[in-house]
């Protein structure tokens, strides 16, 4: 009989299990890790880490390499998969051990989801839990698993959008663990609420809609027509995605990639096909859209998103959704009836993602308690970044549309030491549309050689 938990579990009567494989160029091993859920109460309930070593095949038993940790952008993704040296790795591998980090609850680590929770017990009960899956305790996990792979010597950290805000905060907390630390989409403001956040980011969110149209300008007349389509429709996707005009709008989170304007442009086009009943939504159409608008492969992005935002004793209460109140021409009904072209939003959650996803309508009474939350603790320090002594470097950029430019060039003159490389050649996604150039940019200029 075919044994489900040995399958599950990483661990073998007890023992760590190790495996040790290879692809194009590098030598890759999974390590599993066991680690406190509250790191303040160490003798507690743990979780499972898991993390992916990637080395070059021809530095695979080389002694004293430096370690390069990966922090991936989210919340609520795990580490990148790549194939054999992809993206920035391949730059990475010519001088590091790198660490792919699956973050809490996130990848192959102990995962939360709508199928997990429930074990934690009711709404309030899965809403304390999640608690623990923002930056401070990521940050607390790289210190637990540091020592045990470099035998304590610091690493050096590589943090994309979220991972950069982890970053951030791995300055504030232990900067005795890095040796360099390399941001790219990812500085976060040390003080703003969510409020403050959602505020910059709708007037940045127009304009990229703004240029989408000047690149495309069919796309104006097609947007509309599937807006109309589906505020008539509210048609249910073949995945049970219950598709609303604000859902249609929430596709403009494909804008903030370097290919994200081409992208929305192909799957406008695609989008209606001949019935005998009349225009309907293609299948292929519905297919696309489900795949991009489900949080079934990365519910904590939903469930914590605005979470890593607070910091005091406002609670974020739906911030994206309030402030967007604040900004009527967003307003899809409004904008049908007049002859405007139909505005998409960005990165944001709003409380009916949880009543059209059923990947998240079991959840939805835990958001609702993680948006009333009033306890949260500070995640930077502001005094121990103005006396920085680790190496920083950091990519901005200009008008990203996921992270705030002003914030992040206002955090970066609170940073001792922290030296920017603001760019428009680059979207929110540059470190993998161009990631070795962007990675041997950010470590020049860790190293002073730029």
């Amino acid at each position: 009989m075919f044994n489900w938990d040995a399958a599950w579990n990483p661990y073998v009567s007890g023992a760590l299990l190790t495996v040790t494989y290879r692809q194009p160029g590098v030598v890759l091993t999974d390590h599993h890790f066991t680690v406190p859920l509250d790191h303040d109460d160490p003798a507690g309930e743990s979780i499972e880490l898991f993390a992916r070593e990637v080395v070059a095949s021809d530095k695979a038993h080389q002694d004293g390499l430096p370690w390069l940790v990966y922090l991936q952008g989210g919340p609520g993704f795990g580490a990148n998969r790549f194939v054999g040296t992809q993206a920035w790795l391949g730059r990475a591998v010519k001088e590091f051990r790198v660490l792919l980090l699956d973050q809490r609850g996130t990848g192959h680590s102990t995962p939360a989801n709508r199928q997990t929770l429930p074990l934690r017990g009711g709404p309030r009960e899965q809403a304390d839990y999640l608690t623990h899956f923002r930056a401070d305790s990521i940050v607390r996990d790289c210190e637990a698993i540091r020592p045990r792979l470099t035998g304590g010597a610091p690493w050096t950290v590589l943090g994309q959008s979220f991972g950069g805000f982890c970053t951030v905060h791995y300055l504030s907390t232990a900067p005795e663990g890095l040796r360099a630390a390399l941001i790219t989409g990812g500085l976060p403001s040390l003080d703003a609420h969510a409020d403050d956040v959602y505020r910059a980011a709708y007037p940045r969110i127009e304009r990229k809609v703004a240029a989408h149209y000047a690149r495309y300008p069919q796309d104006v007349e097609r947007a509309r027509q599937i807006a109309e389509y589906v505020l008539r429709h509210e048609p249910v996707l073949n995945g049970g995605y219950r598709l609303t005009v604000e859902a249609f709008q929430s596709l403009g989170i494909l804008l903030g990639g370097g290919e994200g304007s081409h992208r929305l442009h192909y799957l406008l086009e695609n989008a209606f096909v001949r019935t005998p009943q009349g225009p309907a939504l293609s299948d292929a159409f519905q297919e696309d859209v489900q795949s991009l608008l489900s949080y079934a492969g990365h519910p904590l992005y939903a469930l914590v998103h605005e979470a890593c935002y607070a910091q005091d004793d406002r609670p974020t209460a739906w911030s994206a959704e309030r402030v967007r109140a604040e900004f009527p021409r967003f307003d899809a009904g409004k904008t049908l009836t007049e002859d405007g072209p139909l505005l998409f939003t960005g990165e944001s959650v709003h409380p009916w993602m949880f009543d059209a996803d059923p990947a998240l309508r079991p959840l939805r009474e835990t958001a609702e308690e993680l948006a009333s939350r009033t306890d949260w603790q500070p995640l930077y320090d502001p005094a121990r970044l103005a006396a920085n002594e680790v190496p920083v470097a950091a990519a901005v950029y200009h008008d990203d549309m996921y992270v705030d430019t002003e914030h992040s060039l206002r955090t970066a003159r609170a940073i001792r030491g922290l030296r920017t490389w603001v760019t428009d050649e680059f979207e929110h996604d540059g470190v993998r549309a161009g990631g070795p150039r962007v990675l041997d940019r950010l470590l020049a200029l860790t190293r002073d050689e730029v």
